[in-house]
């Protein structure tokens, strides 16, 4: 288990925003490619370690059209999952225990490949059937006083979804896009007196495309 100050890593967040903002404009310039940049809601499904519905999240993906329907490409997204937890004793054991209130958060860092099946390509709304796999870095973390004990893990991330991207003006290609998807994530760890036995998430996303 390790320990940090509670205003530690932000760096991560910050590196990945910059360089994807970086990219839409790069894939304008490439015939027969996408972006999308969303915002993305997610909601914990079953037991899992801060449980609680959450919009702290993002989502980046682009591709190429291998063929009018088919497109090949990859994707990053980030998603953080917050619960307060009152004040209460937590039995360590070996004769520990700890009184104390505690904010849990779950931070979930997938990223991969994705393929999707593209239908009535060119019209205004083109929706479209997709699957994502790829690897998952999870930390979760107990927040009290000004500490933050936290558990970082990997597992394998797999995620089927649906959508469309709307566009005003096809030939322009630059519209809107908006997502339902289900996520599964093996990873697996222990965190005082928790455990967080894999990440199932239903989720809904909105955005932009390119």
């Amino acid at each position: 288990m390790k320990t940090l100050s509670i205003f530690s890593r932000k760096a991560l967040l910050l590196a990945v925003a910059a360089v994807t903002f970086a990219l839409p404009g790069r894939a304008q310039l490439i015939q027969n490619t996408y972006l999308n940049v969303d915002w993305q809601v997610t909601v914990p499904l079953g037991s899992a370690f801060a449980d609680k519905a959450s919009g702290w999240g993002m989502n980046f993906e682009g591709g190429y059209f291998v063929t009018p329907e088919i497109t090949v490409g990859a994707f990053i997204s980030y998603q953080t999952n917050i619960e307060s937890i009152g004040r209460q004793t937590l039995q360590l054991g070996n004769g520990a225990a700890m009184t104390t209130a505690q904010k849990h958060t779950l931070f979930e860092l997938p990223f991969g490949v994705v393929g999707r099946y593209n239908f009535l390509k060119g019209s205004v709304f083109q929706p479209y059937a997709g699957l994502r796999i790829g690897a998952d870095y999870a930390e979760m973390s107990s927040y009290y006083y000004t500490i933050q004990q936290y558990q970082d893990t990997w597992g394998v991330y797999l995620s089927p979804e649906i959508g469309v991207s709307i566009f005003p003006s096809p030939a322009q290609r630059f519209g809107f896009h908006v997502a339902l998807f289900y996520s599964y994530a093996s990873n697996n760890d222990d965190l005082l007196i928790y455990t967080m036995n894999n990440i199932n998430r239903f989720g809904v996303r909105v955005g932009i495309s390119f």
